[in-house]
């Protein structure tokens, strides 16, 4: 029960301007709960109607079903009182008392006998129900109310003691245990192997990113497609793979520093290999460009799984950490090392099998004639020429070369493009097979191996390290332990109480 200040509108004796304000709050505070009774003291010499604790109350609580008037200073105005607190004008739920305060030196037993000889014989306040008169009537009806409301607020009570107790217990069960030995230490650190491999197959090989919903850089086999298309978007889009800039001039040249004494319609094969080999470098940074962002990307994949399921093993996750960055880099450097090897593959030989470099060099050629011709026409009004496929050339330049030239210069050019073709597929294609390669071997083969070696070495620590317990997780496990033992106890406080309530409601 709280006795809260009567409201004040006028500050006195130092008060703040403000008190009227500050008294509102308090009340509006301790009386807007629900589960709050609002015991509303009326002095019977005033209109009901206007009182503003009345307001106060209604605010809260419309219906009434939580406010019990309680009225003093009956015999000060018992005219008309009988009315009042029958009419109910202002909707007080639970009813009104009429009481009789004691007065000066009364002692408890005077003023109850006072108060009980004059509701019986007083000619005005002896016609109001006994039922709603006296102290020891709103003692009683105090208790009844708080009960029934108590029995009302305690299911309710039970059901979030009960969440609160189930939640707690998860989550003590699911904190690392208390490591006590050797074994249990390897058996931990082999569960954290085998639940983070679980989770790279799922995220790096088989596409399921239930794990990580919301974060896209957890769905790697998207992510990893997204990186091999820019890869191959920025070859086919680099200044090596435009076949129009410069039509003709670069194999013109070379052509010119590869002659050698012999038929004049044999092409150099030097010439081709020249021009293979430049472009092949102008773009040979780009595969190792793509396969180091890559392996930095899966790096910090590894690390997020690895820190995921060794969060509550603080003492081991430096350790894993250094593992599985050195496992990272070995695996990183196998496949530059491959990639290298494709690069210079490319270099040395010219050679496919796919039918597709016939084709697209024989549809090239097939527009020789026609391109070269309206190259040497002079009543050309353009500098351009449009060859078919590949749009308007620019043609100014080549005006002063002979046709023969020309004719071979075009020829290896054709070769050029419709091979260069194939050799940008070949950088896509063989790399993201020995990408998905190694990064198959990396969680199926060299994950444990290469962290279980990192853990076990000398520099790792050993897993005797995992009994250590971290200070996070002893605080917590203290904590949730003292939280489970009030919870429970709590319980059966409020289970006690509920029984005693259906003992008084019995009575």
């Amino acid at each position: 029960m709280v006795d809260l200040p009567g409201i004040t509108r006028v500050p006195v004796h130092g008060q703040p301007d403000n008190i009227y304000d500050q008294i509102k709050d308090i009340i509006m505070e301790y009386i807007t709960p629900e589960e709050s009774i609002i015991l509303n003291v009326l002095s019977a010499t005033v209109d009901f109607t206007t009182c503003e604790s009345i307001r106060m109350s209604q605010s809260v609580d419309r219906t009434g079903l939580r406010t019990l008037a309680v009225v003093t200073k009956v015999d000060k105005s018992p005219e008309g009182l009988l009315e009042k607190v029958t009419a109910d004008d202002v909707n007080i739920g639970l009813g009104y008392v009429c009481v009789r305060n004691r007065i000066g030196e009364e002692s408890y037993e005077e003023a109850r006998n006072e108060e009980q000889n004059l509701f019986e014989s007083h000619s005005l306040l002896s016609k109001i129900d006994k039922s709603i008169v006296g102290i020891p009537v709103l003692a009683q009806k105090l208790v009844h109310v708080q009960a029934m409301s108590i029995s009302k607020t305690l299911p309710e009570i039970i059901k979030k003691i009960n969440e609160k107790l189930a939640n707690s217990l998860h989550e003590l069960e699911i904190l690392p245990a208390n490591l006590s030995s050797l074994a249990d230490a390897m058996s931990a650190f082999l569960q954290i192997i085998s639940f983070s491999r679980d989770s790279l197959r799922k995220i790096l090989l088989i596409g399921e990113f239930e794990e990580y919903p919301e974060e896209k850089q957890m769905h790697c086999t998207a992510r990893l497609v997204d990186m091999l298309n820019s890869y191959a978007s920025e070859l086919n889009n680099c200044a090596e793979s435009n076949a129009t800039k410069d039509f003709l001039m670069e194999e013109i040249n070379v052509l010119e520093e590869a002659k050698f004494i012999g038929l004049p319609n044999f092409m150099p094969r030097t010439a081709f290999q020249t021009l293979l080999q430049r472009k092949v470098r102008g773009i040979s940074h780009m595969p190792i460009d793509f396969v180091d962002s890559v392996w930095d990307y899966l790096q910090n994949v590894v690390t997020t799984v690895l820190n995921r399921h060794s969060a509550n093993y603080y003492q081991l996750q430096v350790s894993i950490r250094r593992a599985a960055e050195h496992l990272i880099a070995k695996k990183k450097k196998n496949c530059i090392q491959h990639v290298l090897q494709a690069v210079e593959m490319e270099k040395l030989t010219d050679y496919t099998c796919n039918p597709e470099y016939l084709e697209e060099y024989n549809k090239i050629v097939s527009h020789r004639v026609a391109f070269l011709n309206e190259v040497s026409n002079v009543n050309r009004y353009t500098s351009t020429v449009n060859l078919e496929g590949y749009g308007p050339i620019e043609v100014a330049q080549l005006k002063n070369y002979p046709h023969q030239v020309l004719t071979q210069a075009y020829d290896l050019k054709a070769r050029l493009i419709a091979y260069w073709k194939i050799v940008l597929r070949r950088l896509v294609d063989v790399i993201a097979l020995h990408l998905m390669l190694s990064i198959n071997e990396l969680v199926n083969v060299d994950f444990q191996k290469e962290l279980c070696n990192g853990l076990l070495s000398s520099a790792g620590g050993g897993v005797e390290r995992l009994l250590e317990e971290s200070p996070s997780i002893s605080g917590k496990r203290e904590k949730l332990s003292r939280s489970v033992k009030v919870l429970k106890e709590s319980k059966e406080t409020v289970a006690n109480i509920i029984d005693r309530i259906g003992v008084y409601g019995d009575n």
